[in-house]
């Protein structure tokens, strides 16, 4: 007997993959699970048209689908699938050879971001977001994906290192790094902005 949609929905990642193997239909299911969240990380990693962004996810289905046979059971595919997206992107950057443009930061989990890499949160949100926006785009490239991956994917460190194929103890010196970077572009953005008025 066939499985409902509802049973389908209701089914681990993990879960879906093997019957996806057996029947490919069934990957529609990771694609609805999976498309607003990698539409939504792809979009804030750089600046991409609404063509180009749908290109990769394309791209990154089609690139899921064919490697499911690859897929390590003992991973969690969430991971998995972040690190072929992670990938695609940093293709996409190379194949353009040109720097990602600012993209906005303003919500919550800007001020989680900002408020973790211990700087002064400004009282007017929007002018933070567009401050934010615009050091996050100044990062490294490497930088700003895990910062991304971090703090507004909600990835752990566990799922930061199988996306980045690297220690954890490698990816919490990323972070610092990362942050303290940020922070640096951030007051250097105040100093500019504070002179100019």
């Amino acid at each position: 007997m066939a499985e409902t949609t509802l049973q389908l929905q209701q089914k681990s990642d993990e879960e879906l993959v093997s019957l996806s193997l057996i029947d490919k239909n069934i990957f529609a299911y990771l694609i609805e699970r999976y498309e607003a969240k990698l539409k939504r990380y792809v979009n804030r990693l750089a600046s991409f048209s609404h063509e180009e962004v749908e290109d990769l996810l394309q791209e990154i289905f089609i690139k899921v689908y064919k490697s499911l046979n690859d897929f390590d059971q003992k991973l969690k595919f969430s991971s998995w699938i972040y690190r072929i997206a992670h990938n695609q992107v940093i293709s996409r950057f190379r194949y353009h050879q040109a720097r990602p443009q600012a993209v906005s930061f303003e919500d919550d989990r800007a001020v989680n971001l900002l408020s973790d890499a211990e700087i002064e949160v400004e009282v007017d949100r929007h002018l933070a977001g567009e401050e934010l926006s615009r050091a996050m785009a100044e990062l490294k490239p490497e930088q700003r994906d895990i910062l991304i991956l971090r703090f507004f994917e909600g990835k752990s460190y566990d799922e930061l290192s199988d996306i980045l194929k690297k220690p954890s103890g490698t990816v919490a010196s990323l972070i610092h790094v990362a942050k303290k970077s940020l922070k640096q572009k951030l007051e250097k953005t105040k100093i500019n902005t504070n002179t100019t008025n």
